[in-house]
């Protein structure tokens, strides 16, 4: 895809960004010493991508102290946020951008985001002409990509991406507690973004830091799985995984979370298979999970009388629900022969199935997922 190729490539090889929004404190200001340090310990791991925003206070002041007045312009690259919110006028929202111009230091903003779109305020952003604003900005060189963050439902999504096909990337809520939420809606907000080829930065991936610490039984599972790992890296892995994500971003406040993330997304490695059943169970046990609960014991498959490789149909079905690998999915489904198509509802897997699963149920709606297209 053209953005893809575009962006993707884009000085973040690494994956991780850092996110300015939680910066360290010290009183009521921003500790700028323990900033420098984690930015230079950000930069020296190979990461790239810094986030701040104009409404985040005293963030936009910490980027140009800690990393802008002392790193050549080109060894980073920062976004920065215009919010229509403390907008009365275009012009008011032109001031905003050139203030984080000035508070930056930057020169140019290398991703600059129309801010936290939703249902309630977009036509905000349309009032104010905002979304030309930003591409005459662009076309003077002060931003080189165009994107907004979005906090609404995926049928907006799409509204907003067919109106405005000029955007190159957009910022989402990923993880894997969101993933099937009914008002985050982050696997179907996610599919949007693929369908249109946006590259994704994803926020909140630790879910606002509690998923840094899970209830006590997906704790005690993931150090089952992968002894001394952080609950937070497989929050961040989960979402780094996700194909079309250009940047993670981890809201650091200190050196510990800093040095703790470069630890595994230094040399980054998506979820594998085993780890990728330990989420499907954590975000189970959270009650977000509508995965097909299947163990893959088999018990299904010797009496159907069509051959239907069942536990294969639902790995395929649950890879594109929890990993959200559509594409990947649909290729394992197609290699599936015979397919759901030749179930002739006979019910005899369901009467073997130790997991009680309305096998006949899941396999008319794995043909409906994948044979829409």
């Amino acid at each position: 895809m053209d953005n893809d190729t575009a962006i993707m490539d884009l000085g973040n090889p690494k994956k991780l960004g850092f996110g300015l929004m939680r910066l360290p404190k010290k009183g009521p200001f921003t500790d700028i010493r323990q900033t420098t340090a984690m930015v230079d310990t950000f930069l020296e791991a190979g990461c790239t991508y810094f986030d701040t925003a104009f409404v985040y206070l005293g963030s936009e002041d910490a980027a140009r102290k800690a990393l802008v007045s002392r790193y050549p312009r080109e060894n980073f690259t920062l976004a920065t946020k215009l919010f229509a919110g403390l907008c009365p006028t275009q012009k008011a929202a032109r001031d905003q951008f050139h203030t984080s111009l000035k508070r930056t230091g930057a020169g140019y903003i290398d991703f600059y985001l129309l801010h936290s779109l939703m249902e309630s305020n977009y036509q905000r952003y349309e009032k104010l002409k905002l979304w030309d604003m930003v591409q005459e900005e662009k076309a003077k060189g002060r931003i080189r990509h165009v994107g907004f963050s979005f906090h609404g439902s995926p049928e907006l999504l799409e509204k907003l991406l067919n109106e405005h096909p000029e955007v190159e990337f957009v910022q989402l809520q990923l993880n894997y507690a969101d993933w099937e939420d009914k008002r985050i809606t982050s696997r179907r907000n996610y599919e949007v973004a693929r369908k249109f080829g946006k590259p994704i930065v994803v926020m909140e991936p630790v879910k606002g830091g509690l998923l840094a610490k899970p209830p006590k039984d997906i704790q005690d599972l993931f150090e089952k799985v992968h002894p001394g790992a952080s609950p937070a890296s497989w929050a961040i892995r989960f979402a780094a995984g996700l194909e079309g994500v250009l940047t993670v971003l981890s809201g650091m406040s200190n050196m510990q979370q800093m040095e703790d993330n470069i630890s595994f997304m230094r040399i980054f490695q998506p979820l594998n298979e085993e780890e990728t059943r330990a989420i499907h169970e954590a975000q189970r046990i959270l009650g977000q999970s509508v995965t097909i609960p299947c163990t893959a014991c088999r018990y299904c498959t010797p009496g159907c009388p069509k051959g239907i490789a069942i536990p294969e149909v639902f790995a395929a079905m649950n890879r594109k629900l929890g990993s959200g690998q559509a594409e990947e999915a649909r290729a394992e489904y197609l290699k599936v022969q015979p397919g759901p198509e030749a179930c002739i509802q006979c019910g005899k897997c369901e009467a073997v199935c130790p997991q009680h699963l309305p096998i006949r149920e899941h396999l008319k709606a794995c043909r409906e997922a994948f044979e829409e297209n």
